[in-house]
């Protein structure tokens, strides 16, 4: 029988190899990436089954990315496994497409047990975010209001911009002109009503947008 194929994505190179140790006595591992855009990019090539994966990660942040590659490989399973235990960003993960969302202070044998779930086709939550509620936790996780109401371009947009690049590099890495990084800058302040590029920086850091 074929092991699932899994894709590891994290910026901390050391949990990438602790990973990697865990899984592949049950899983093949095909790849794994430090960052959001490398992954992006690299992953449709190696036909993954489950691709496990950060929030908070340098170029393209694990949000992003799941919904980047959700569109590109619809039937692919992520499984973020986070610092970040606010439910409202645990709800965003299953908004954009996420099938298991895993603390990193979860036991090993919980990321297996998850991996075998969404295998199957099922969910996985870990019981660490879940505690008080009733019913379907998915449900109940994706009917939170939504933290950061903005495209995925503003997003990518504003990651960068958080991340120190001028916006003629962010311009340059998305490929598009720094009057189209401007405008989707500005757009994003009135969106949100904030007045000054601080205040756009710290509601970036607020929201996850940039790696820790």
């Amino acid at each position: 029988m074929t092991r699932p194929r899994i894709i590891l994505a994290d910026d901390h190179k050391l949990l990438l190899d602790a990973l990697k140790n865990l899984l592949e006595p049950e899983f093949e591992v095909v790849g794994t990436f430090t960052d959001g855009q490398a992954l992006v990019e690299c992953a449709p090539e190696l036909h993954p089954h489950v691709i496990v994966l950060d929030i908070g990660m340098p170029l393209m942040n694990g949000l992003i990315a799941g919904e980047r590659l959700k569109q590109a490989m619809p039937l692919v399973r992520l499984i973020y496994v986070t610092m970040n235990h606010d439910p409202e960003m645990a709800g965003e993960a299953f908004r954009l497409g996420a099938s298991a969302y895993l603390l990193k202070n979860s036991a090993g044998s919980e990321l297996l047990r998850a991996i075998r779930e969404v295998v199957r086709g099922g969910f996985y939550i870990t019981p660490l975010m879940t505690k008080g509620m009733v019913g379907s936790f998915v449900v109940n996780f994706k009917r939170m209001k939504s933290k950061t109401p903005l495209t995925i371009r503003q997003k990518e947009v504003l990651q960068l911009l958080a991340e120190g690049r001028s916006m003629k590099e962010a311009a340059f890495k998305l490929k598009v002109s720094p009057r189209t990084v401007a405008y989707h800058k500005y757009t994003m302040m009135e969106h949100l009503q904030i007045r000054s590029s601080a205040q756009l920086i710290e509601f970036a850091m607020r929201s996850s947008l940039v790696a820790a």
